[in-house]
């Protein structure tokens, strides 16, 4: 079994690393009940031309397997459809293809969003955030934590609360985030709650 972390690069620097190296130590104790501890910055020389560039490491129970530094290129995101499914993605594993599958399905929306249980979590890519006029709520149970959502629930930004495709209509600034990206909030966009009804942010 082999997991992930995808870091962000640039110019050199290496961005939100020491959540990177809690999620890693937290999914080897947890999968592999392994409590030693793993620094990805010994692993990691960053590129030394500048640029956004992500880092993808690729490791296993005992080792880092690989890192690669590939140039990133930003996408566009226009429109989003909110599906059900029980997919199952609570650990950044290397193989995502059950999740790109899911995607492929509704490939004429620029991603999807997961719903679970009645309740929204995740795209396919990126957890998720909506302003209701006061306060930033990210979903309660995403798919994946993660790393940006940690940090800014810690610092107080995000607040976690169950969120339903019927409370869409109450929130006024819709968001994204990921290692990649950060925290970008997505102007000018339309989520389709079913094949019916929409709603635009």
């Amino acid at each position: 079994m082999e997991l992930l972390e995808t870091i962000r690069i640039k110019d050199g620097k290496v961005y939100n690393i020491e959540y990177h190296n809690r999620r890693v130590d937290r999914s080897r104790f947890e999968l592999f009940g392994i409590d030693s501890k793993i620094d990805l910055r010994d692993y990691i020389a960053p590129p030394r031309d500048n640029g956004i560039f992500r880092c993808r490491v690729i490791y296993n129970r005992s080792d880092i397997v690989s890192v690669e530094y590939i140039p990133y290129k930003k996408r566009e995101f226009k429109s989003f459809i909110i599906i059900d499914s029980n997919i199952e993605y609570k650990y950044k594993y290397a193989n995502r293809d059950k999740l790109n599958r899911l995607k492929e399905q509704y490939s004429k929306y620029s991603d999807i969003i997961i719903k679970k249980s009645g309740f929204l979590t995740d795209t396919s890519i990126a957890n998720i955030a909506f302003f209701d006029g006061s306060s930033w709520v990210t979903p309660k149970n995403p798919l994946l934590r993660g790393t940006i959502r940690e940090r800014l629930i810690e610092k107080n930004i995000l607040i976690k609360k169950d969120i339903k495709s019927e409370d869409l209509k109450h929130f006024s600034y819709f968001a994204l985030m990921n290692a990649m990206i950060g925290f970008q909030i997505t102007k000018n966009i339309t989520i389709h709650i079913d094949k019916k009804e929409k709603i635009c942010l």
